[in-house]
């Protein structure tokens, strides 16, 4: 695709290569860098791609930003009738990551992020790039995603929202059309939350009928 298509792509802060010495993270400081980069592409149209938790923050992003076309949605945003307030998150996550960053990484997040038949070379991958961060930098790049209403982020957009999830949670796609009114998904099946590195293949296939799709309208 990246000979027929300009790709960016973007370390969000406290991710990466970007920096890490933030002291107050918002949401809105993600998407405004977002909208940074946006500004400085010459072209009027740009499809925002976000996995995970840089699903709602490309939705945010786009609000306001006239030269986004479309988003795509990677395994995120499945439900936005069900979404986690600052208090759980508190309780089922950011509790675990200071009492015991190594134990959580390595027994509880598995739960959310992947499936049985996700290959053991993935996970190890994985969980050692989380236990790479600094437990409270960690909390902190992830606390902005719950306290986002991102219901009322949804109903100001008018574009195009495709998501390319895996089938490890269903997508409730009536619960999403209450909000994106204009919103579809794929899936691939026998993965866990990272589609991109457990079938990449078939990933890269899917991203590129979606963009396709996109485009054409």
């Amino acid at each position: 695709m990246k000979d027929k298509y300009n790709i960016v792509r973007i370390d969000l802060g406290g991710h990466g290569k970007s920096d890490k010495t933030r002291q107050n993270w918002t949401s809105k400081q993600y998407s405004d860098d977002m909208k940074a980069v946006i500004n400085q592409i010459d072209t009027s149209e740009v499809i925002l791609v976000g996995h995970s938790m840089s699903g709602a923050y490309v939705i945010e992003a786009a609000v306001d930003s006239p030269k986004v076309k479309a988003i795509i949605l990677v395994d995120t945003l499945k439900d936005l009738d069900d979404t986690f307030a600052p208090e759980q998150a508190e309780e089922f996550m950011f509790s675990h990551y200071r009492k015991d960053f190594k134990s959580a990484v390595e027994n509880i997040l598995p739960l959310y992020l992947f499936v049985e038949v996700t290959p053991v070379a993935i996970k190890n991958q994985l969980q050692k790039e989380f236990l790479d961060q600094d437990p409270e930098l960690a909390i902190n790049a992830l606390k902005p995603l719950y306290e986002m209403d991102l219901r009322t982020i949804a109903k100001q957009l008018d574009i195009p929202v495709r998501a390319i999830n895996s089938d490890s949670q269903p997508t409730e796609i009536e619960n999403n059309r209450k909000y994106f009114k204009n919103y579809d998904y794929r899936v691939i099946t026998g993965t866990g939350h990272y589609p991109m590195l457990e079938k990449p293949d078939e990933f890269n296939k899917i991203l590129k009928e979606v963009i396709e799709e996109l485009v054409a309208k």
